[in-house]
């Protein structure tokens, strides 16, 4: 298995291609947009010039690692003679079973087909396809190239033979796969997106700031980042979706997303993307506290 195709070349499509590449797969990195393929290789030159400049690789193997990567904005053309396809799309589940039923059809047979989905069900995307048994969840995290978990997610009909191969290629990659199985969130979301809406809900009811409560979360608790600022690195539209996703599949109120929440997410206020979301992120890549009250 050395032909990969990537689906999407935004943040985390560009940082799924680059660990392939880096590790010597043949990638095809797919997306409509030439100035987002565009984006994406430029992305992976930086990330790649920053690993060069530090002497964690030499200038040899960035320049394999790239010449390994050949863009597509043709799904048909770009999915010939693949052994295995990552879908990183927009996490929207219309587009995600379109985006399946298409490589169904024009992917080779022997072809896995993996979704870097954070919470849409693997078994749900599976029943659009003729191959359930070969579908499977590859969650992998932001930033893909820095982080080492990779979230295996079995759907209901995944094969074995399916799982141990994801396994073991995640390895391959230098990462570190843990195998779960099919339910809203999975395991990574399901325990964070809650954490980072009580975190909300703590700003909201006025309980505290944002950088008291971010303060609190790493001090206290010994994460590397507060919630609320994680959620902008995330992207609040992202952590919306999810939380709808779970509330959708549990029926339970607890993982309902704050007003403030949805109320930022309509207002354009996604973090990092955007430039605004908790923190302000318009004059540097230094967050700095906004400074209006957040009621």
């Amino acid at each position: 298995m050395k032909n990969i195709a990537v689906i999407g070349a935004g943040t985390m499509g560009n940082g799924i291609a680059h660990v392939f590449a880096q590790n010597n797969y043949n990638i095809h990195l797919i997306d409509v947009s030439q100035e987002a393929l565009n984006k994406g290789l430029s992305t992976i030159t930086k990330n790649l010039d920053r690993l060069v400049s530090k002497e964690i690789i030499s200038e040899e193997i960035k320049s394999k690692t790239l010449a390994n990567i050949t863009t597509f904005t043709s799904i048909s053309e770009g999915v010939k003679n693949i052994d295995l396809i990552v879908e990183a799309a927009t996490e929207n589940v219309d587009l995600k079973l379109k985006i399946f039923k298409q490589l169904d059809e024009e992917a080779p047979a022997k072809a896995i087909l993996a979704t870097n989905t954070s919470s849409i069900s693997i078994t749900k995307i599976a029943a659009v396809t003729n191959r359930p048994d070969k579908v499977i969840g590859m969650h992998f995290m932001n930033p893909v190239p820095i982080m080492k978990l990779v979230e295996i997610i079995r759907g209901y009909n995944t094969s074995n033979e399916v799982t141990k191969t994801i396994m073991k290629l995640s390895e391959s990659l230098k990462k570190v796969p843990v195998e779960v199985n099919d339910y809203p969130g999975f395991v990574a979301n399901r325990i964070l997106m809650p954490m980072i809406n009580e975190a909300i809900e703590t700003l909201y009811n006025g309980v505290a700031g944002v950088y008291e409560i971010d303060t609190v979360m790493k001090l206290g608790m010994a994460h590397p980042m507060g919630p609320l600022q994680l959620a902008d690195f995330i992207g609040l539209d992202v952590c919306l979706s999810i939380l709808n996703v779970m509330h959708d599949g549990f029926k339970n109120p607890k993982y309902a997303p704050c007003p403030l929440l949805v109320n930022m997410v309509q207002a354009g206020k996604l973090g990092i993307k955007s430039g605004e979301g908790f923190y302000d992120y318009s004059e540097s890549r230094k967050a700095s506290i906004i400074s209006k009250q957040f009621k």
